[in-house]
């Protein structure tokens, strides 16, 4: 995405972002930059996303139906990436969201899976096949 430099993710309990997100983020290309006591930060293609605590968190968990941010949509090369990701996660601490539809709940011509981990962040993992 053009102009995007970073995102920054607050969450209330760091240990467990760092065990989903540090799991995912590497299966999605991403490459730990970063670490110190309050955070992580990922880089890839320019660009990095921070997982990091504050004392300023006004909630304990994300809300993704409140205005704000719903979900995060990572690109990922094929099908069987995505479907590879998308199995793999429940046992990293993410659940599979819309699985009765998977892997088309973004409609006929729209291969993708979503994730959510426990404390409310929602994942989409699209596959672009680029083949």
């Amino acid at each position: 995405m053009a102009g995007l430099h970073h995102v920054e993710i607050w969450v209330a309990r760091l240990d467990a972002a760092r065990a989903e997100w540090g799991w995912l983020l590497p299966r999605l290309g991403f490459e730990r930059t970063a670490t110190w006591d309050e955070g992580d930060s990922w880089s890839s293609g320019g660009a990095y996303l921070t997982i990091t605590t504050s004392p300023n968190l006004s909630a304990l968990v994300h809300d993704r139906r409140s205005p704000g941010v719903n979900h995060l949509a990572f690109s990922v090369d094929s099908p069987a990436e995505a479907d590879a990701i998308i199995r793999e996660a429940t046992t990293h601490g993410w659940a599979e969201l819309y699985a009765d539809r998977y892997p088309h709940a973004g409609g006929p011509d729209h291969y993708a899976g979503w994730l959510e981990n426990a404390d409310g962040f929602k994942v989409e993992v699209v596959a672009l096949d680029r083949a």
